[in-house]
């Protein structure tokens, strides 16, 4: 069934607003896959915080312009599903490659992030990117590690204090 003007009006409004507040966005080729798989990758995408829509190219360009995934323009061809980020910029890659070590019909093709078009093998470095409670857990790691040094430092006069005068105690006994 074509769509009406209003339709593709109405994809492409919703598909540029989900891309102008987007960390990354993932296109891949989903050609041979069941409707059963596209289901299951549609709730892994949603279960991660993941935009995933099948847009006509055409739309998808149209809804691209403006935002910073328009690198990807030249490159929308062929049945491609679009994944977006929406919590953190690793989201859709991880769904996306987690997905394709499962299913070798769904490959990527394109991999954009900060407005750069990067290679399609670079899914692996997005996807390895720490979530934002891990960076948050691995900066306060980092930030905590000076106080917990000079705590130990500190402690460490009065040991050596104590070890002192036994060594002594044990002299003076032998």
């Amino acid at each position: 069934m074509p769509l009406n003007l209003e339709d593709k009006k109405s994809i492409v409004a919703e598909v540029s607003a989900v891309a102008a507040d987007a960390h990354s966005a993932i296109a891949a080729e989903y050609r041979g896959l069941t409707v059963e798989e596209m289901t299951e990758l549609r709730v892994k995408a949603r279960q991660g915080g993941v935009y995933l829509r099948v847009v006509k190219n055409t739309l998808a360009r149209r809804a691209l312009e403006g935002t910073e995934f328009e690198c990807m323009k030249d490159g929308l061809v062929g049945p491609l599903v679009l994944a977006f980020s929406q919590e953190d910029p690793g989201s859709a890659a991880r769904v996306i490659k987690d997905f394709a070590k499962g299913h070798d019909k769904l490959v990527p093709r394109l991999v954009s992030i900060g407005g750069e078009l990067l290679a399609a093998g670079d899914i692996e470095r997005l996807a390895s990117l720490p979530t934002r409670d891990q960076a948050i857990s691995m900066l306060m790691a980092l930030m905590k590690a000076p106080v917990e040094k000079l705590a130990r430092t500190l402690n460490e006069v009065p040991g050596k204090l104590v070890r002192t005068v036994a060594a002594v105690r044990d002299q003076k006994q032998a």
